[in-house]
């Protein structure tokens, strides 16, 4: 037993000494032995940070550009009052303004509403309007698929859903978007017929809103509404489509008339056809006929006789 018990001992004596075991009680990467190097660890952090944040400075607008805008503070501090005037700007509930610091936009998107610092020399700003605008986009000459001259104006209805990319992506928004309106009016109804033209205005107004909206999407404009307002013709053409629809109209109230005689006629028909087989349905019919004339108080009556009257006579054998 004793034996027994002192290899045991050797063993655990041994284990305890074996680098498997003191590799279990080593503490895992990352667990800190010594409490004072998380100080020095911290400030290391701290200083990266500074590098790091010294980078994106020069990377944005550069040694020059810092250099430039402490000068700037310092000289509004120094002019206090007096330099709140020219930093302090105030932009209304409809409109945003685009900042740019030595020619590069400012994180943190558009400013407004309400009231913005800038600093003088080194930052400029452009104000956008972000209501609804409306234009009219002038009458264009226009070629049907038919070979019609027309000249067609519409009217338009944008809005600016982003400042930032209606000032960076194109120069002038509103007026590049009246201009591409125009074009597109000439595009669309160059492609349909007079009478589509006349007679599908709002399935033309819609293709030129789709058309516009997917055009306009990158420089942050949004084409809400578009309306065809007038289609004017030439005045031969007016001419002629008001003798064809004269002529058309003639038709039809001939054809309409003929209708009616035939009709007629065959109500005539059935109604001698009833006399025919009634002799006393006759008189009866010239006694409406009296009375429709006496209920007209003419000074003239004129009184059919009937034949079988006039046989009965003794002269009418003669």
């Amino acid at each position: 037993m004793q034996q027994q018990h002192s290899i045991l001992k050797k063993q655990s004596t041994s284990a305890e000494n074996s680098p498997n075991h003191q590799a279990s009680h080593t503490p895992p990467i990352g667990f800190y032995h010594n409490t004072s190097s998380r100080p020095s660890e911290k400030q290391n952090t701290k200083e990266t940070i500074r590098i790091s944040n010294s980078a994106a400075v020069n990377e944005g607008i550069g040694w020059c550009g810092f250099i430039l805008l402490c000068l700037s503070y310092v000289l509004i501090v120094f002019t206090v009052p007096f330099s709140l005037t020219v930093c302090l700007k105030v932009v209304q509930e409809y409109e945003r303004a685009v900042m740019f610091r030595l020619g590069r936009i400012l994180p943190g998107g558009a400013r407004g509403p309400g009231m913005f610092f800038i600093v003088p020399c080194i930052d400029s700003y452009t104000k956008v309007d972000l209501r609804t605008v409306t234009f009219d986009v002038p009458p264009q000459e226009i070629l049907t698929r038919d070979s019609v001259t027309v000249a067609v104006d519409a009217v338009v209805y944008f809005r600016i859903f982003d400042p930032i990319i209606s000032v960076t992506n194109v120069e002038d928004a509103p007026k590049s978007t009246q201009l591409l309106a125009a074009t597109t009016l000439r595009n669309v109804l160059g492609t349909q017929s007079l009478q589509e033209i006349l007679s599908d205005r709002e399935s033309i107004a819609l293709s030129m809103q789709t058309t516009l909206d997917e055009c306009t999407e990158s420089w942050g404009v949004r084409v809400e509404r578009v309306e065809v307002k007038d289609v004017r013709l030439p005045v031969q053409l007016q001419r002629a489509m008001a003798a064809e629809a004269e002529a058309a109209r003639e038709a039809r109230a001939k054809v309409i008339a003929a209708e009616g005689e035939h009709k007629a006629s065959k109500a005539l028909k059935e109604a001698a056809d009833i006399i025919h087989r009634s002799p006393i349905a006759l008189q009866l019919r010239y006694l409406q006929t009296l009375t429709a004339i006496a209920s007209e108080k003419n000074s003239t009556i004129v009184f059919p006789i009937p034949i079988d009257i006039l046989n009965s006579l003794p002269f009418s054998n003669k």
